[in-house]
Formats: structure tokens, C-alpha cells, sequence
């Protein structure tokens, strides 16, 4: 069954209303029916009592004289309370005609104490007191009868009410809570139309927070919170294909420029040759773009399947330093390692790492102009660290916080005409993180940078080297 939540909020209402009217008026009833037995029970013990003082004071002159004065006492009563008295020979010395006349025999009186009990006398219903007393060393039994039938009119006249007016007072309370529960649930509306207003083309707008303190202004705090980072994904998305856009564009304008050049006139082997390597240079950095962003593509969506194994990072190290080195000697440039003599044992997926540290190696050499590149390891508190240090052109203070970012390649830099996509140290990063490490950088502009990786180790073991005075670096704008 589908309902609104308004449907939903009435028929719960609707409910619990039944529920609640049908338990007071259950109540009700059952307080008013204690009323009457207490009620009528206090007037027979009441009447009881009365018949004994009569009875004391005329007992003295006689038995005569207890009839009379009891004859006159039940002229005197109202209402229809009646009674009757047995001497002490058990026979009836006072008994009116409705006594006389039941075909109901009472039940026997107790030896002690009073009793109450309710019967039908000449179909009329009576609440009987009933108690033997002791008067002058003699037993009389003292029936006293309260009518109950204006007792019971009135319970009657009561359920009558409840029968007439519970379902009515039922229906209407919970047509009172349809239209409350419209009122309670109006800012929701309000929100649901200004929310399906929202679309890629207004994302800036935000939804109205309600000035109440209240769940709905959570609500809308968190959905305008939703939309800022919506908003904030989309602009991202956004220039990530624009910059995508404008790096492939290059690359494959060459491989164009080129491949017409050619064709426009018969050349020689050679220049055809010449030509044929730069296409295939174009084609590789639009590859190696290419595999960048299916990368971050495949991170972005969780689907990137990295294999983590227990290993031993210096011999990754060891690895990727011979190709940094070569790197580093074509460009004319020194390259230093001092790597941890100790095994450093982290769990890692040793491709992505070596992705990791050639990355970080490749940029240093790229933005060295002179000088030398260096790799060093050791392990501290728990972490097996790794540092990339050069002695290049730096990083600008206000290009600090954005090194990291997809694209992003400082001014600087660009004009010296230093090619990459800008990807390779965002990818750096996401290697980081997903093994549980960090990359952290040092640098000041023309002095060089320091690029640091910290990565859990297997064991608590530590090797402390000594740690020499350090350049401050600056391999890092961008691959």
C-alpha cells in the first residue's frame, strides 16, 4: 500500500485517537459504575445503621413498640429505600410487600460483619445491605434496599452518549489532523518544488532554511550543504574536461600538422622518417594522457583495482632509481640515492608504487634546470618515509595548495614551455591514499623542493640514518 506521508500521519492519527477515546471512555464508565456501587452501598450501610438506633431506642418498651416505630420510620424514607427486620426467633417482626413478594430468596447473612448484594425485587433492581446486630443480648437481621434504577439510567444515558458521539468526535479529530498534518508538512512541500526546480544549468541557487530550529531547517541545511558540494563536482567535472580537452587537442594537431605536411609533396625516406617520429611522439603523450585520465576516471568511480600484498619498498626503490638515473644523466643532471639498508615492509600494489616514485622522479627532473635530483629512505615511528629532493626552480607560496590538483601547472612554468598534463602528481597522491600514506612537500621558489611519501609499515621497527641538512626543493608543478 503506498500512501503520502500525510495519508500516513492521519491514519496513524486516526489510531491512536480510537484507541485513546475508546480507553477514556472505557474509564469512564468503569469509574462511573464504582461511583454507583459506592454510591449506594454507603446509603444502604447508611439505612442499616439507621434501623439499628430505631431499633435500640424502642426495644426497651417492647416488640410492639420496635414495629410501630419502625412502620413509621419507612413512611419516612424517600426515594424507594425500603427494609425489613427479623427478631431474634428469626420471624419477620417488619417486612413490606416488595420484600414479601420476591420469589429471589436472599442468601444467608453473615455471623458478623455486613454484606452487600444486588437482586431484583418485583423487577425492580435493589443494592441490599445486609447485617445481624446485636441489641440487648438479642440477634436481628436488617435488610436495608437502595433502588439502583436511577443509578443505572443514568450509566445507560451515559453509554448512550459514548455510542452517539465517539465515533463523530473520532472523525472529526482526525479530519483536524488531515489538516494539521497539511500544515506540518507544507515547508516539506516547499522544499520538494524549489529542490525539483534545481538543475545543472541554476545550481548556484539554494533552497529557503526556515527560521525555526527545527528538523526542516536541518533538513534544508543539509540538502543546500548537498548542493554546494554538487555544485563544487560538477565545476570540477567541468574544467577536468575542458583542461582534458585542451591537452588532447595539441598532441593530435601535431600528429594532423604533421601527417599533412607529409602528404602535400613526395619526400625523401629520411624526412619522411623524421616525420613518422614526430607523429609517434604526439601519439605517445596523448597515450600516456589518455591512461592518466582513465585512471583518475576509474578512481573517481571505486573501480580501480589495486592488488596490495606484503613487500619490500626498497627493492621498489632500488628499482625505479636506475631509471631515474637515466633521466636524470640525459638531462645532464646528478642523481643520488641512499636508500634504508633495512627492509622497509608495507603492504603495497608495487606497480602502482613504482607509478608513484617515477612520478614524483620524473618531475623533479623535469623542473631541474641544473643542479642534481636525489632519493633517500629510512623509517620512522611506524612509517616508512621516502624523499624526492632537487635543487630546481621551486614552488611559489600561492601554488602550494594546488600542486596536487588535476591540470594544474604554475605560471611559472608554463613559460618555460615545460610539457606534461598535469595529472601525474594528482595520480601521486590518490596512489598515496589508497595505501593509507601521504605526500607532503617543502619548498621555496628558486631553491628547490622536497617531496615527501609516508606509508605505514608492517612492523614497529624503525632505522633512524642520520638525517643530513637539507636543500629545500621544488620537484613539484605537475607531470
Amino acid at each position: 500500500m503506498h500512501l503520502t506521508i500525510r495519508a500516513r500521519l492521519t491514519l496513524l492519527y486516526f489510531v491512536v485517537l480510537a484507541a485513546s477515546f475508546v480507553a477514556f471512555f472505557w474509564i469512564c464508565d468503569f469509574g462511573f459504575r464504582r461511583s454507583i456501587e459506592i454510591t449506594v452501598n454507603d446509603a444502604s450501610r447508611s439505612n442499616v445503621e439507621t434501623v439499628r438506633r430505631v431499633i435500640e431506642g424502642s426495644l426497651p418498651r417492647g416488640l410492639p413498640k420496635v414495629q410501630k416505630e419502625l412502620s413509621e420510620l419507612a413512611g419516612l424514607w424517600a426515594n424507594g429505600a425500603i427494609f425489613e427486620v427479623a427478631g431474634p426467633d428469626g420471624q419477620w417482626i417488619f417486612r413490606p410487600q416488595r420484600f414479601q413478594a420476591s420469589q429471589t430468596p436472599l442468601p444467608e447473612a453473615p455471623a458478623s460483619g455486613m454484606s452487600f448484594l444486588t437482586t431484583n425485587l418485583q423487577s425492580l433492581q435493589y443494592r441490599i445491605a445486609r447485617e445481624r446486630v446485636i441489641i440487648a443480648g438479642n440477634v436481628f437481621l436488617i435488610d436495608a434496599a437502595v433502588p439502583t434504577e436511577p443509578f443505572d439510567q443514568a450509566l445507560d444515558g451515559f453509554r448512550l452518549i459514548e455510542k452517539r458521539f465517539l465515533p463523530l468526535l473520532v472523525v472529526l479529530a482526525s479530519l483536524l489532523g488531515y489538516w494539521l498534518s497539511g500544515r506540518a508538512l507544507a515547508p516539506v512541500n516547499r522544499i520538494v518544488e524549489s529542490a525539483a526546480s534545481i538543475g545543472v544549468q541554476n545550481l548556484s541557487r539554494r533552497l529557503e532554511v526556515p527560521r525555526a530550529m527545527d528538523e526542516l531547517r536541518r533538513l534544508t541545511e543539509t540538502l543546500n550543504a548537498m548542493l554546494d558540494r554538487i555544485e563544487s563536482s560538477v565545476a570540477h567535472i567541468t574544467q577536468f574536461t575542458a583542461d582534458a580537452s585542451h591537452d588532447l587537442r595539441t598532441p593530435l594537431a601535431l600528429i594532423r600538422t604533421n601527417a599533412e605536411l607529409a602528404l602535400r609533396r613526395p619526400r625523401r625516406d629520411d624526412e619522411y622518417r623524421e616525420t613518422l617520429v614526430r607523429i609517434l611522439a604526439a601519439a605517445e603523450e596523448s597515450t600516456q594522457l589518455i591512461e592518466h585520465l582513465l585512471t583518475l576516471a576509474r578512481a573517481d568511480a571505486g573501480a580501480s583495482q589495486l592488488r596490495f600484498e606484503s613487500a619490500d619498498l626498497s627493492i621498489v626503490l632500488r628499482k625505479v632509481s636506475q631509471q631515474a638515473r637515466i633521466l636524470a644523466l640525459s638531462k645532464g643532471l646528478g642523481f643520488s640515492e641512499e636508500i634504508d639498508a633495512g627492509p622497509l615492509p608495507v603492504s603495497m600494489d608495487a606497480s602502482a608504487m613504482e607509478r608513484l616514485l617515477l612520478a614524483l622522479l620524473d618531475n623533479a627532473v623535469k623542473y631541474t634546470p641544473q643542479g642534481s635530483v636525489s632519493l633517500r629512505s629510512y623509517s620512522c615511528a611506524g612509517q616508512a618515509i621516502v624523499e624526492v629532493q632537487d635543487t630546481g626552480v621551486g614552488i611559489a607560496e600561492t601554488d602550494m595548495p594546488h600542486i596536487f590538483d588535476r591540470f594544474y601547472r604554475a605560471d611559472q612554468v608554463r613559460s618555460r614551455e615545460v610539457r606534461g598534463s598535469g595529472l601525474g602528481l594528482a595520480i601521486a597522491r590518490w596512489i598515496a591514499e589508497m595505501h593509507k600514506g601521504a605526500i607532503e612537500v617543502e619548498s621555496e621558489l628558486g631553491h628547490g623542493s622536497v617531496f615527501r611519501v609516508d606509508l605505514p609499515l608492517l612492523n614497529s621497527e624503525s632505522h633512524h640514518p642520520p638525517v643530513p641538512e637539507r636543500q629545500k626543493t621544488a620537484a613539484g608543478l605537475a607531470v
